[in-house]
């Protein structure tokens, strides 16, 4: 079912983008240090679909997914086997951003939030020694006056932490900042932090489809996203 649009644009003073799965599509990458990871403990690889459907929760909780082959394995509090981390993240190290790349309408969309005076910042659940190099290389960083990462803060989303304290180095009120994402922690925490929330339809929301969830808009890209939007 194709949502309706906003009758008239949400005045906000900020927005707030997740990164994996909202702006840029980086399950190659992963996908690829997933493989790395398996191959250096004598494992057989997993499919691209397999790793879209894990990320989402930072990657120790992707490594627990992988290696137990469910979705489940996040939800279990002990972490995962040090050397299958740590393998992981040397992997992702080489990896990182050499085949990501921006979902379509992703520079457009920031460009145009730009051009209405919108300060704008990513909240991730990514380790932060991945998120900058990430936000570089793909060309994102310079739009961006503040940067989450999942290991920033004492709790990462679905916890409405990162949404706040980016609201405050941004010095606009939750109430007026856009958050926009892809998936359910997203989603809970722009909600639970008072923020305005739009979801993408194309991203990694662990196999389930973000329509059912009670946010103020589906948008089909960043880009509609920006024409759905003005200054405060």
């Amino acid at each position: 079912m194709t949502p309706t649009p906003p009758p008239a644009p949400f005045a906000v003073g900020a927005v707030l983008l997740d990164l994996d799965g909202t702006l840029l599509d980086t399950v190659l990458d992963l996908h690829a240090a997933a493989n790395g990871m398996l191959y250096d403990i004598g494992r057989a690889g997993v499919a691209v679909e397999d790793i879209r459907a894990y990320v989402g929760r930072g990657i120790p909780n992707l490594v627990k997914r992988v290696l137990a082959g469910a979705l489940e394995a996040a939800d279990d509090p002990t972490p995962p086997p040090a050397a299958a981390l740590s393998s992981f993240k040397r992997h992702y190290a080489h990896f990182n951003g050499r085949c990501a790349a921006p979902f379509p309408g992703v520079m457009t969309g920031i460009a145009a939030l730009k051009a209405k005076g919108l300060p704008l910042g990513v909240i991730t659940n990514k380790a932060g020694a991945f998120t900058l190099p990430l936000l570089e290389r793909t060309g994102l960083l310079p739009f961006m006056e503040v940067v989450v990462s999942g290991d920033q803060l004492p709790r990462p989303k679905p916890d409405p932490m990162p949404v706040i304290w980016a609201c405050g180095r941004l010095n606009v009120s939750p109430a007026d900042t856009l958050l926009i994402g892809d998936s359910v922690h997203d989603f809970k925490a722009g909600h639970s932090a008072g923020c305005k929330v739009f979801l993408v339809p194309y991203g990694y929301n662990e196999g389930q489809d973000v329509r059912g969830l009670g946010c103020d808009a589906i948008v089909d890209s960043i880009e509609i996203a920006a024409q759905l939007v003005s200054r405060t």
